[in-house]
């Protein structure tokens, strides 16, 4: 498996047969295209939540296009966006699990919108995508647009965020590769997710995304 880097929170899983695209929102050096024409593989675009920067509306058409190619949406973007019911290969929920002939897919609660995810390849290799799953404690001089999206206290937050990683953890005490916000917008706590994040779970690769975070993106 190799795993590649596209924007944002966008990486991609490679295998011989298959490819598992994470919130896809953007492709600016053309990496994700040159994988999806590399070769006939089954490919999964897998959506953690609906905002703009981790969901591009051009998937459902690709998908329908494709015989081979299938949608994974959480929730919340199947109503905000509104994908028709009748295409996605499953809707990903909190506390269920979904089976592909290529992986199995264990999805959680998040502390932001969505879900977070961790899938399981045939070869035994686990694949934690956080999406928006953070704690997300920002400073007091963080921008409004920021703070608006956390409706909950600093304490409520830490509490929601650590109890997600011991469901984790339950079903998985290691995880091959994490990909996981490390957000400049939290100034000074940017690491403080991430750091309890590998405190709880034995993680062999940590992979940052946020980082190169975009003011552009129409959230």
């Amino acid at each position: 498996m190799e795993l590649h880097y596209i924007d944002h929170s966008c990486f991609v899983a490679e295998e011989e047969d298959c490819l598992i695209v994470y919130d896809y929102w953007r492709d600016p050096d053309g990496r994700l295209d040159a994988l999806l024409h590399g070769g006939d593989r089954e490919v999964y675009f897998v959506v953690s939540h609906f905002h703009a920067d981790h969901y591009n509306p051009l998937i459902p058409g690709w998908c329908a296009a494709h015989g081979n190619w299938h949608l994974l949406p959480s929730y919340d973007t199947v109503r905000r966006r509104r994908i028709d019911k009748s295409l996605p290969l499953a809707v990903l929920r909190f506390g269920e699990q979904v089976s592909t002939p290529h992986f199995r897919l264990d999805v959680y609660h998040s502390t932001d919108v969505g879900v977070c995810t961790v899938a399981t390849l045939r070869d035994g290799t686990t694949l934690f995508h956080a999406g928006d799953c953070n704690n997300w404690c920002f400073p007091p001089t963080a921008e409004e647009s920021d703070q608006d999206r956390v409706k909950v206290s600093d304490y409520q937050m830490e509490k929601l965020f650590l109890s997600i990683l011991r469901d984790i953890k339950r079903d998985h005490p290691h995880i091959d590769h994490a990909m996981f916000p490390v957000d400049p917008r939290l100034g000074q706590e940017m690491l403080r997710g991430p750091l309890q994040l590998l405190r709880t779970i034995d993680i062999t690769h940590l992979h940052p995304m946020h980082y190169s975070w975009s003011l552009t993106a129409d959230l």
